[in-house]
């Protein structure tokens, strides 16, 4: 298993990248301590591949996990929704044992991936 970019994620980050006008960065999507949760996510352009990163790619997109945030997210889906309430990524996270209402810190299930965090 590892992490799912939807096609929709993947169109907007690449709208976003051709912005940057740099063609060697990636998204980066990372789990830290902190939040209203326990965990938050994070996400950041990055030009260098880590050797420990997994590298999941969807339309020309590059995705980067690095290896301790993998442990949180394996089997996560990372998809873009526009709506009445506007526009945003959503993590759906079968590791959270539950989230915060704007769906951007979580806690994690006790048989998750969080023993190796």
């Amino acid at each position: 298993m590892s992490v799912i970019l939807t096609a929709d994620a993947a169109a907007k980050v690449q709208g976003l990248l051709e912005r940057e006008n740099n063609p060697d960065l990636n998204l980066r999507v990372f789990v830290s301590g902190g939040g209203c949760s326990g965990f938050q996510y994070g996400f950041t352009f990055d030009d260098q591949i880590g050797d420990n990163d997994t590298v999941v790619e969807t339309a020309g997109v590059k995705l980067l996990v690095d290896q301790m945030s993998l442990g949180l997210l394996d089997g996560a889906e990372i998809d873009y929704q526009s709506s009445i309430q506007g526009e945003s990524f959503v993590i759906r996270n079968p590791n959270a044992a539950s989230t915060c209402g704007c769906g951007k810190s979580f806690t994690p299930n006790e048989a998750g991936g969080c023993a190796n965090a």
